[in-house]
């Protein structure tokens, strides 16, 4: 009995995605629920299961081509996984594996199952097989981080006794060719260049900007920090205390909070806040719902359960869509300063920069202080820079003084 693999229901919004990669070539066995084939849209990589064991007898789409819902994209002779021949091989060839031997596949096919798209194509581009790298992620599943550190530990083997002085004639040569590699932008980055250039067409934005003295958050994380983290399990961040700032500004700035649709204003009355996070696929905007509502020790568990799925490249659709305001950081690059751009359809977006001692007049004295630079680029249709500059004030009044979050003044 054959069986259609076709491209599953895509998630509401997207219309096609690009077949980015084979993880089987015909005439391979494949096992029931096995990853065939890594589909991506706009914002997620989706990976394709086969419904059922068997063999892969037909692949009808290739990597690159752009697909929809219901394609087919393969057929898979059901029945019992076998092992594949190569084309002209006589049946009196075939290798009987062994029970050691069966359990080694089983293993290896466990383990590609538990492999990201991002592991895998760092495991094509170095032709490595995942059975030679130790996985340190749950129930052993290998990350990025594995197979860097494979490569790292494994680099000078490849080179041999007495050829150490050939390595810089190569070098030499290779910088003498000045080569150059052409490649198609992945959906991703399309889909960034796309609404970044939308952003810029249809609203009216502008950037204020402010400076804030972090001295008593640093001195309050650096008090709880070690209790914290003992008490709840997951460490005490920055982000934790601006996202609480935010919101208390948020709520006094509701049109800071509001999007546009038409000739409409949408407030919303719930605080949803994407968090940009960068990845190996560019970068990404996981939305952590309900702030207000949330515990600090809450919010930073999500927040690092969605970190860990941009790394992974787990990252769902829910994930990604519906945040009313955003917060990027740059200081974690080390930028000092930047005009962030909207994430449309919201009106603002908060760019966080690095934390740097400077010398700040405090009560007539010079003293050094660790100071930061805040921007709030806002979408000036909707927002009066009255508005705009008040909520930066906001927020530098809560993270100068931090009980103004728990008395929520």
């Amino acid at each position: 009995m054959r069986t259609e693999i076709k491209v599953p229901q895509l998630p509401e919004s997207v219309a096609d995605a690009t077949l980015v990669a084979w993880h089987k070539k015909v005439g391979e066995s494949v096992s029931r629920d096995e990853n065939l084939v890594d589909l991506e849209t706009d914002k997620v990589v989706l990976e394709v299961p086969a419904p059922v064991s068997g063999t892969l007898v037909e692949i009808r789409i290739e990597d690159g081509t752009t697909v929809t819902a219901g394609d087919v994209l393969a057929i898979v002779a059901a029945g019992e996984p076998v092992a594949s021949t190569p084309a002209g091989a006589s049946t009196s060839q075939e290798k009987t594996i062994s029970a050691p031997e069966a359990v080694t596949q089983e293993q290896t096919d466990s383990s590609a199952h538990k492999l990201s798209p991002s592991v895998r194509r760092l495991l094509d581009e170095h032709d490595l097989e995942a059975t030679i790298v130790s996985g340190s992620g749950k129930d052993g599943r290998i990350t990025k981080a594995d197979v860097m550190a494979y490569l790292k530990s494994h680099s000078d083997e490849d080179v041999a006794p007495g050829d150490e002085q050939a390595a810089p004639a190569q070098y030499e040569v290779s910088v003498a060719s000045r080569t150059e590699q052409r490649v198609p932008m992945t959906r991703l980055r399309a889909k960034i260049a796309e609404r970044m250039v939308e952003a810029q067409h249809t609203a009216a934005m502008l950037t204020t900007f402010n400076e804030i003295d972090l001295t008593k958050v640093i001195s309050l994380r650096k008090r709880y920090k070690e209790s914290f983290e003992k008490e709840h399990g997951v460490r005490l961040g920055f982000m934790s205390f601006f996202c609480k700032a935010t919101v208390e500004a948020l709520k006094k700035f509701p049109a800071v909070n509001a999007s546009v649709e038409g000739n409409d204003i949408v407030y919303h009355d719930y605080y949803d806040i994407g968090i940009a996070v960068s990845s190996e696929r560019g970068l990404m905007v996981p939305v952590v719902r309900d702030v207000d509502q949330q515990s600090f020790a809450q919010f930073e568990r999500k927040l690092s359960e969605l970190g860990k799925k941009a790394q992974d490249g787990t990252m769902s659709m829910e994930d990604l869509t519906g945040g009313t305001f955003t917060i990027t950081n740059g200081g974690i690059f080390g930028s000092l300063m930047s005009t962030p751009i909207l994430n449309p359809p919201q009106s603002a977006i908060l760019g966080m920069h690095a934390i740097q001692e400077r010398p700040m007049v405090i009560d007539g004295e010079i003293v050094a202080r660790p100071m930061m630079y805040v921007a709030l680029t806002y979408d000036h249709r909707i927002i009066d820079g009255r508005e705009a500059v008040q909520f930066l004030v906001t927020i530098k009044h809560s993270l100068e003084d931090p009980g103004r979050l728990l008395l929520q003044i």
